[in-house]
């Protein structure tokens, strides 16, 4: 546990603000009464270029000057890698602020003097998933990654739930790994490092379990320099010959365990659709599937708590259907999150970053400001919405109302289906070579109704 932070308020007369894009902010009281007891601990991740060889500590030391001599204010969001530092210029790729939402409400800013800035320095793995093949030429029941992953890097933002999901799991995991470093007796204060996602398909959970890992793997970047994650098709470890099932799990876990002797490696355990499990196991005891399923499942749980004496692995799993989840297995989890259609907030929000990539890539034409314009967020837009007068232009409050339509209008559809509407949209469009945002809109509302009655009920 870190010692309080200096909560002395340095002088700020004449001292220029700005914003992440250099805009000057409006300056600050110069005693404010509202700076907290501690300082606010704020990540600041640092993609290095893919031909950097740079050490991490010493453009991690570079990025902590630059903040230090800057006079920012912290809002979510990348920042730009300065002109006049030729190092970082040479090494750094992108500079992103991250998760001041949770300090942060009703769109206050955090400033210099409140944050003590966390810098995490991370490269990309561009070797994408590793396949090896059984013995047979079928493919292996897992696959393999190097974290962080260039195939994962952007999913964590792009993936948008009710407030708070994403905060949980990331402070779980924290604290599961910080108990087993400082080595809490699992015995009078028990945890098992395993998180279960459920909920209907289409949600996002095994992206959100991937996400989590690429996000682990460069937050715990300085304790675990290697990272891997290893994805498993539970469907795929019942294999079609007797007793085969057996030396699937077998060889599964000896890899995972080869992984995790060298203590400076954290691996990350994702096991996709586990409820499968739990219907093998039924099957297995009414009779109608041979003994061997109720060993492999049996066996899989043993390894599980088997992995629980290391330190350095988390095991994610998901689920489709909640009822039929072993409880054997329920009762091992730490944390069991429902992750459920998106709600309105989250539809509008997801949308309106579709949206503001077709503006970015010029999908979107007749548009003011091109490529800066900016969609207002669902907070903002509900509070325009309640004013009497709109000093904004009106092109901009009239596309984000209707693309609340269009959120409204989606309701039951699932994450996977909402970024799938604006291509299909676009696809319908008479002339998809001049696309107008408002018949774009227009459209999407049409596509979602229609997607909305194929739903099956």
């Amino acid at each position: 546990m870190s010692s309080p932070m200096d909560i002395s308020v340095p002088n700020l007369e004449g001292v220029k603000i700005f914003d992440q894009n250099g805009v000057p902010l409006a300056p600050p009281p110069a005693s404010p009464s509202n700076v907290p007891h501690e300082k606010f601990h704020v990540s600041v991740e640092v993609c290095l270029k893919p031909s950097s060889t740079a050490r991490p500590d010493d453009v991690q030391k570079a990025v902590e000057q630059m903040l230090e001599k800057r006079s920012l204010s912290y809002v979510d969001g990348p920042i730009p890698v300065p002109n006049d530092d030729p190092f970082l210029m040479e090494n750094v790729h992108r500079i992103c602020i991250c998760d001041t939402d949770e300090w942060v409400k009703n769109h206050d800013i955090l400033l210099f003097w409140q944050v003590k800035p966390i810098v995490h320095v991370f490269q990309l793995s561009e070797e994408g998933p590793c396949e090896e093949l059984t013995g047979d030429g079928q493919l292996s029941s897992f696959n393999e990654w190097i974290l962080p992953a260039k195939e994962f890097d952007g999913m964590w933002e792009s993936l948008i739930y009710e407030s708070g999901l994403k905060q949980r799991l990331l402070r779980y995991a924290a604290s599961a790994l910080l108990f087993t470093e400082k080595g809490v007796d699992p015995f009078l204060v028990s945890w098992n490092r395993i998180i279960l996602l459920h909920g209907p398909p289409g949600t996002g959970k095994t992206s959100l379990c991937k996400a989590l890992a690429q996000k682990l793997s460069i937050r715990f970047s300085s304790r675990y320099p290697q990272c891997q994650l290893i994805e498993v098709n539970a469907h795929s470890l019942f294999s079609k010959w007797f007793s085969e099932s057996g030396k699937l799990v077998a060889k599964l876990f000896q890899k995972i365990q080869e992984m995790i002797e060298e203590e400076n490696n954290l691996v990350f355990v994702l096991i996709d659709e586990v409820e499968s499990l739990a219907a093998a196991r039924k099957a297995a005891l009414s009779g109608s599937e041979p003994s061997d399923s109720i060993r492999v499942v049996n066996a899989l749980l043993t390894q599980m708590d088997k992995l629980k004496s290391s330190p350095n692995v988390i095991i994610l799993t998901t689920s489709n259907i909640t009822a039929a989840i072993d409880i054997a297995f329920v009762d091992r989890a730490d944390i069991k999150a429902y992750v459920g259609p998106p709600t309105l907030q989250a539809r509008y929000e997801i949308l309106r970053s579709c949206l503001q990539e077709l503006i970015r890539t010029g999908i979107i034409s007749n548009i003011q400001g091109s490529s800066q314009y900016i969609l207002s967020d669902y907070a903002t837009l509900k509070e325009k919405l309640n004013m009497h007068e709109i000093q904004e232009v009106q092109t901009t409050f009239h596309l984000c109302k209707q693309l609340a339509e269009a959120a409204e209008a989606c309701e039951g559809l699932s994450g996977r289906t909402l970024r799938k509407l604006p291509f299909l949209a676009h696809a319908a469009l008479d002339n998809p070579y001049c696309c107008d945002p408002n018949k774009l809109l227009n459209t999407m509302i049409d596509t979602a109704r229609r997607e909305r009655s194929e739903l099956p009920d």
